[in-house]
């Protein structure tokens, strides 16, 4: 009877340590959260800007315009890529004396590129290098107090620089930028006298706002 007993316990021990056994749960590490960041730059954007621009050699001026442009930043990373297309109508200038009465000015009219964009996101502020393909309407004129004969041709050439874009809103950001840019020569026609230019190149440093389409 006591044996009875004894392995009567035994089985009930045994059942319930059993199914305590299959009651618990194994313990498993939670996978890492994917930490996005809080400002996504992607999308179209169109924007104005202005500022000042001056030539290595001599001359400067003014200049404003507009940029059109779309960025690219994927999920999860803070490196953003775009494109951007911008122009300005400017008055950065220079004249001087090239012989007894005669006054030679030089001066670009216009100017605008397509350039490449890489950047940097830390939240709204974007640091960003930028290069490509720029154009300049450029004119240059020489008078001698009563008559005046001029020319105006577009030079081609690269810009590169890079700035600082911070979105104070969602959808508004403002930037400030600076590039270099370098044109190559062309032959103007002065009462059909050919004159070549020669390469030149000058500096802008603008500042901007821009909205972006979400």
């Amino acid at each position: 009877m006591k044996r009875l007993l004894l392995a009567g316990v035994a089985l009930s021990v045994a059942t319930a340590a059993s199914a305590a056994d299959m009651q618990a749960r194994p313990y498993s590490k939670a996978p890492p959260a994917v930490v996005s960041p809080a400002y996504n730059w992607s999308g179209f954007y169109i924007g104005a800007m202005g500022g000042f621009g001056w030539e290595t050699d001599a001359g400067s001026g003014g200049f404003g315009g507009g940029t059109v442009g779309y960025n690219w930043q994927l999920p999860g990373s803070q490196f953003v890529f775009g494109v951007e297309v911008d122009a300005a109508g400017a008055s950065i200038k220079d004249s001087f004396l090239v012989d007894v009465g005669v006054t030679q000015e030089n001066k670009i009219n216009a100017f605008g590129s397509v350039t490449g964009r890489a950047g940097f996101a830390i939240d709204a502020a974007l640091l960003y290098a930028k290069g490509g393909w720029a154009w300049t309407n450029a004119k240059t004129s020489f008078t001698d107090g009563v008559m005046t004969i001029s020319d105006s041709q577009t030079h081609t050439g690269y810009t590169i620089g890079g700035g600082l874009e911070y979105l104070f809103t969602p959808s508004w950001s403002a930037k400030a930028e600076y590039m270099y840019t370098s044109l190559g020569s062309e032959t103007y026609n002065f009462g059909g006298q050919p004159l070549d230019s020669g390469s030149f190149d000058f500096h802008t440093i603008k500042v901007g706002v821009n909205y972006h389409f979400r």
